[in-house]
């Protein structure tokens, strides 16, 4: 079939989303190859990490169909690697292969590669067109941006509540403020980071696993805990799923607590700040070292307050059910906890991108206005 360069590029970013729950810690990347006339060569997508990267993908797709690609276009959604990493240098193959034109959604912030693949195929005889599909590539990949440019996954946060803001009764009672479709979406959000984050109240207070299970999903998050005084305990149910890995961050280590809780598996990393409380800012760069890409908040009104006081969140992900629990005790379960602003100029300015109704209820994401423009929050899976 033959496609027009648009289409060429629109079908590469399908690509990239085919590729959503796949690649982590890598980038979401997709690659079309077409011949001069535009029919299409070879497609193909970023795998796991340590598998073929998605040019990689795209020149077996075409060798597989029989198909030459020398003289043609590959339409990628991310400058390709020029680097020896777990994998060798996609550039180096479109060269191999006689690619004569490759056109980029978007250069790789990646300090490893940052032009230099572009510099190598230029350098091969091969024109390069990058800016295609830039929005879109970003919208895939804020983690990875996150970064690779800043030295910190890309935050969201998510919230469920009723419509007057309460996330649980005033005895603590919360399953379930929202309906099924809603807690299988937010499911779907869980399945596309890299690490869920919570705090050591949650874990004590609900004992959840944490994990995806209301839909499909190739690999589980990592967790991530707050626990200052290392009290998670290690009967927790969180420790019972497979696959993935379990981070706790302390102020202070308690050697026999610390013993039995990495008897469970965990990596106990103490960060302590000025005020003997677990240092935020240092644990997202802690958990970027970990190649973090997108850490996913669900956590209690204290330490979602903390994060937000602090500077640390891209985005918010608040579904809103149709119910009123109403005033009172209740107060103490509202999302975030911080006292009253005295002036209104103080207040965390968001920038809505979506609202959307999920089964019964409301859907509602935004930006925290303050954050990088460049790094746009993603689309649903």
């Amino acid at each position: 079939m033959k496609r027009s360069p648009e289409d060429c590029m629109a079908e590469a970013l399908a690509l990239a989303r085919d590729a959503l729950l796949l690649t982590d810690p890598n980038p979401r990347v997709g690659c079309v190859i077409a011949a001069p006339d535009g029919t299409v060569l070879g497609r193909g997508h970023t795998q796991r990490v340590g598998g073929p990267h998605a040019e990689v993908m795209a020149l077996r797709d075409a060798a597989a169909r029989g198909h030459g690609v020398a003289g043609a276009t590959a339409f990628v959604t991310l400058e390709p690697c020029s680097h020896h990493g777990r994998t060798p240098p996609c550039c180096d193959a479109l060269v191999a292969a006689g690619i004569a034109r490759v056109v980029a959604s978007l250069a790789d912030p990646n300090p490893l590669v940052a032009g230099r693949g572009f510099e190598r195929l230029r350098a091969a005889g091969i024109a390069v067109e990058v800016g295609p599909g830039a929005a879109a590539s970003r919208d895939l990949n804020p983690g990875f941006l996150s970064r690779m440019t800043h030295g910190r996954p890309w935050v969201r946060m998510k919230v469920a509540a009723s419509l007057d803001g309460r996330t649980a009764l005033p005895d603590g009672s919360s399953q379930w403020i929202t309906a099924a479709p809603a807690r299988a979406d937010g499911h779907a959000w869980r399945a596309r980071a890299s690490a869920v984050l919570t705090g050591v109240g949650t874990v004590r207070d609900d004992d959840p696993r944490l994990d995806v299970r209301l839909v499909e999903t190739p690999r589980q998050p990592h967790l991530v805990i707050v626990d200052s005084t290392l009290a998670t305990p290690p009967t927790a149910r969180l420790f019972d799923v497979p696959g993935r890995r379990v981070w706790l961050y302390a102020a202070r280590r308690d050697e026999a607590r610390a013993a039995a809780l990495e008897a469970r598996g965990a990596t106990v990393t103490c960060l302590p700040d000025a005020h003997g409380k677990v240092d935020l800012p240092a644990l997202l760069r802690d958990l970027a070292a970990r190649e973090v890409n997108e850490l996913h908040v669900e956590a209690g009104h204290k330490l979602n307050g903390s994060l937000l006081r602090e500077g640390l969140v891209d985005e918010l992900l608040l579904y809103l059910a149709p119910k009123l629990l109403g005033d009172g005790p209740g107060l103490a379960h509202e999302p975030f906890a911080g006292g009253p602003l005295a002036r209104l100029a103080d207040a965390t300015t968001l920038a809505f991108t979506a609202f959307d109704q999920v089964g019964d209820d409301l859907r509602i994401r935004a930006r925290v206005a303050a954050r990088d423009p460049d790094a746009t929050p993603p689309p649903m899976p």
